[in-house]
């Protein structure tokens, strides 16, 4: 088992957003952390976008699988963050 970071990128959450859940979901006993920042626009309205980090403990196979099906969603962007 090892602890993994990865930064997810949604551009459009109206669209993708059941989606990465669904993915969230399937995956959710790996996940030890989850963070989601949505980005604000001016005054009180969200924005469209948002930005995700996950810790995972799980194999990085595993951990690969997550990403691999989270780049597979249109308007979706996933990758590790390496701390080494």
């Amino acid at each position: 088992m090892k602890n993994t970071l990865i930064a997810i990128r949604v551009e459009d959450r109206d669209c993708a957003a059941v989606k990465v859940q669904g993915v969230l979901t399937k995956h959710g006993c790996s996940i030890s952390v989850r963070l989601g920042l949505h980005d604000q626009d001016e005054g009180d309205v969200c924005s469209p976008s948002g930005t995700m980090i996950l810790q995972l403990s799980c194999a990085p196979a595993d951990a690969r699988v997550v990403v691999d099906e989270l780049k597979g969603i249109d308007g979706v962007k996933a990758q590790f963050i390496d701390l080494d």
